[in-house]
């Protein structure tokens, strides 16, 4: 579908930016009926930004019912830090115009989320994801508990049948859309 991993994101940043904000009952709709997300009680989230599907609802949400939220401190590296989400109010600015929460517990915080839902451009059926390309959601999945369910967030119309690999790349369990979670196969990925 794809020839390379930059056209696939040049495409698929476009299209996003052409599109409209996704109908349907919203991630925190369709969220909150999974039962990961029930189980989980330190969960692993970002803030979205732009035309990305809306995290924010489910943030407040999983902060409101108990649940602790790890979010994502962007280091000059690329590599991500998390610290425990203190309410939007108290986000503080980050680099790329990124919202971090004010305390940084360090790179191996993400080791405690029962769940971690990352942002992506696009997931395939096989869990390849396609991030941005600077390589910090990688990084930090490595890091990740195998047995931990990673679920990357896109738009319905960004699950696609196949993207190219690469061997570093971190599969996915899960597509969440606003729409409805979509179970991948990343035992099937290749690079």
């Amino acid at each position: 579908m794809f020839s390379s991993k930059t056209a696939a994101r040049q495409e698929l940043v476009a299209a996003r930016q052409r599109s409209t904000v996704s109908s349907g009952p919203g991630l925190l709709a369709v969220a909150r009926e999974q039962a990961e997300v029930v189980a989980a009680r330190t969960i692993a989230l970002y803030v979205s930004l732009g035309a990305e599907p809306q995290t924010g609802p489910l943030i407040d949400w999983l902060l409101a019912s108990g649940r602790e939220v790890l979010l994502p401190v962007l280091y000059a590296d690329n590599d991500l830090g998390w610290g425990i989400a203190p309410g939007a109010a108290d986000l503080v600015p980050g680099r790329l115009g990124l919202s971090e929460p004010p305390v940084d517990l360090g790179a191996d915080a993400i080791t405690a989320a029962e769940l971690v839902i990352c942002p992506a451009l696009a997931v395939d059926r096989s869990g390849v994801r396609l991030g941005r390309g600077g390589g910090s959601y990688d990084r930090a999945l490595a890091r990740v508990s195998p047995s931990t369910p990673v679920w990357a967030v896109v738009h319905d119309s960004e699950i696609v049948d196949s993207l190219p690999a690469d061997p570093h790349d971190q599969p996915v369990h899960a597509a969440l859309t606003p729409t409805r979670l979509v179970r991948l196969s990343p035992d099937k990925m290749t690079g």
